[in-house]
């Protein structure tokens, strides 16, 4: 980082609190916050060295939907790692977004259970006795409740011993369950 930038800073400061007559003790921490700016700034750089390279790296954000009359947008910023593992070493990174797969509770409901396989499919499970309770499913959760898209996971549903299960491919992005009575 050039120096000269930091220093215009400080020259910023010190025209400024003559115009706009600030204490001494104020100008003293002032210039003291920007010193330790400076030197914290001027020392900065990516580390690399020995068995350990971090000299590139990627600007990875969050996402969301944002939405506005009848328009809506979804979307994420900056994933160009997201995929396959990145491996050295022993090391290994997944980058990515990690999607969320969830119960939500129903009261007077059987209790729900959500469960991510290994291969990434999602077994979903409840106990009986459960007669005349449906299996929904839906992507987006929403306020008011009554607004949240819900949809029937299809049958068949397993029965073992004392619980009824389904197993479901793995969801693209999030996943949520629960029980309803019709």
């Amino acid at each position: 980082m050039p120096i000269a930038l930091p220093l215009t800073v400080l020259l910023a400061i010190v025209s400024a609190s003559k115009v706009k007559g600030l204490p001494m003790k104020k100008l003293t921490l002032t210039f003291l916050s920007a010193a330790v700016f400076l030197v914290m700034t001027l020392g900065a750089s990516a580390q690399s060295g020995g068995p350990y390279d971090l000299s590139w790296y990627t600007i990875d954000g969050g996402g969301g939907t944002s939405s506005g009359g009848s328009y809506t947008l979804s979307g994420t910023i900056g994933q160009p790692d997201a995929g396959g593992p990145m491996v050295g070493g022993s090391y290994s990174l997944t980058g990515g977004f990690w999607s969320i797969v969830s119960a939500i509770q129903t009261p007077g409901a059987p209790f729900l259970t959500v469960t991510r396989n290994a291969n990434g499919s999602v077994s979903i499970s409840w106990a009986q006795p459960a007669e005349g309770f449906l299996l929904d499913q839906s992507g987006v959760l929403a306020t008011p409740a009554s607004a949240i898209p819900w949809s029937q996971v299809g049958f068949p549903y397993q029965t073992n011993g004392g619980n009824i299960s389904i197993t479901v491919p793995a969801p693209a992005g999030n996943r949520y369950y629960r029980l309803r009575k019709p």
